[in-house]
């Protein structure tokens, strides 16, 4: 078996089991810090964020308020609001970054490869011809052409809309 290492993981996992659950945290944070946390857009029942430790540009997730890892439990009103969220990600993502595709999903368990199991949320990556390259498997290097700072700054207005 091979063994792979990615110690740049390690702030990940420790940030989890020290301070509480991180959606929980960003839930209950003002919306002063929304730029900090990387929200983007806070609804009623769910609110979207940048994933910290993207997969490629523009990671997104919905994720709803409440503290949960029970998808059939969620109610009507939880579940329509987390993909009609969903929708409005790919729609907001496609006039802004105009990729290929999507991958759009739940890891629901850590045995299903949820880095956040105690509390669900769909991810939502843009996809582009070509941005799966040599680099992750010979490097062990995964490269985003845009930084955090900037992907937030051009997709902050667009969610912004949303609520006005």
């Amino acid at each position: 078996m091979e063994t792979k290492f990615t110690p740049w993981r390690m702030h990940y996992i420790k940030r989890e089991e020290g301070g509480g659950c991180v959606f929980c945290g960003m839930v209950a944070a003002p919306p002063a810090d929304d730029a900090t946390n990387l929200v983007l857009h806070r609804g009623e029942r769910c609110f979207v964020v940048m994933n910290l430790f993207p997969y490629n540009t523009a990671h997104l997730m919905v994720v709803p308020n409440a503290h949960t890892a029970d998808l059939p439990g969620l109610d009507a009103a939880t579940a329509g609001e987390l993909f009609g969220l969903t929708r409005r990600c790919v729609t907001l993502l496609t006039d802004e970054y105009a990729p290929h595709g999507f991958n759009i999903g739940m890891n629901l368990g850590r045995t299903a490869g949820a880095g956040i199991a105690e509390h669900l949320h769909m991810h939502v990556v843009p996809r582009w011809g070509g941005d799966t390259n040599f680099m992750p498997i010979v490097g062990g290097t995964k490269l985003i052409p845009e930084e955090l700072p900037a992907t937030y700054a051009r997709l902050r207005p667009r969610f912004a809309a949303l609520s006005g």
